[in-house]
């Protein structure tokens, strides 16, 4: 089985499963491919307001490249560029979501499954969560972009402790450097999950996304940073039919009923 990418949408949310229980939810180069074309079918649907990452089952989140694939399509020059190029196309479809994404852990979270947990805007790990980065122990080189991400959020001396040793760490040890925002027993996590991203759903999509590529250009250098394209969405919430909702819904003391528009 080469695993695969499911789609599931209800209530304003989007999920994105990485559906590979046989290998621990490991991605396959057919699961790679198919990260794009999942995360741009969620980003165009206006009824998904907010979309969640999960893995199938209930051991892993995902527990890495599938390796067993290696031999095939990771060996050669040609094969390895090949490789990373479907790689990079999937992180950057995660990266470039506009919505807001979140990452449900639960079991093994090891290697590319803790990559694409770095693309969530939000990460919520169950007590059994287990996250490694083991490409020291493969001889695997790994890309500048990645680092960055983990280095944006546990900063230089976590990061370099995580790559240099390879080893394991629990739920509690990633909260206390920051990898994740909150750890939750096992059979609360979805629940909580689900409360979070119903309530995120639940606000003005125009401003949730300009706050979002506001903190996307505040992590690049500055003289890198498109300050016109945040003043443009800035100024589109203001003009916006839900920015009239907003003021009146507070007015008439009621909850507001955004539209995205």
């Amino acid at each position: 089985m080469a695993g695969r990418i499911r789609i599931e949408k209800e209530d304003g949310l989007g999920w994105i499963v990485f559906d590979h229980p046989e290998r621990r939810n490991a991605i396959s180069v057919e699961m790679w491919r198919d990260i794009p074309k999942a995360t741009a079918e969620l980003a165009d649907d206006p009824d998904v307001r907010v979309v969640v990452m999960r893995g199938a089952g209930d051991v892993a989140f995902v527990s890495g490249a599938d390796i067993s694939e290696f031999g095939q399509t990771r060996t050669g020059a040609e094969a390895a560029r090949t490789y990373d190029a479907g790689n990079a196309a999937a992180f950057v479809a995660l990266a470039t979501l506009e919505k807001p994404l979140i990452a449900m852990i639960h079991g093994f979270c090891v290697g590319g499954g803790c990559a694409i947990s770095l693309n969530a805007d939000l990460r919520f790990a169950a007590e059994d969560a287990i996250f490694a980065i083991p490409a020291a122990r493969l001889g695997l080189g790994y890309a500048m972009g990645g680092i960055q991400a983990l280095v944006d959020l546990v900063g230089p001396s976590r990061a370099k402790e995580i790559f240099f040793t390879a080893r394991r760490f629990d739920a509690a040890e990633a909260a206390d450097m920051g990898l994740v925002n909150a750890v939750l027993p096992k059979a609360e996590l979805e629940g909580h999950v689900r409360a979070v991203a119903a309530q995120i759903a639940g606000n003005a999509p125009l401003t949730v996304r300009a706050v979002k590529r506001s903190v996307t250009e505040l992590a690049k250098a500055p003289d890198q940073r498109d300050y016109d394209a945040v003043s443009e969405m800035v100024r589109a919430c203001f003009e916006s039919d839900d920015y009239k909702e907003g003021v009146k819904a507070f007015l008439e003391k009621r909850p507001p009923r955004f539209r995205g528009r």
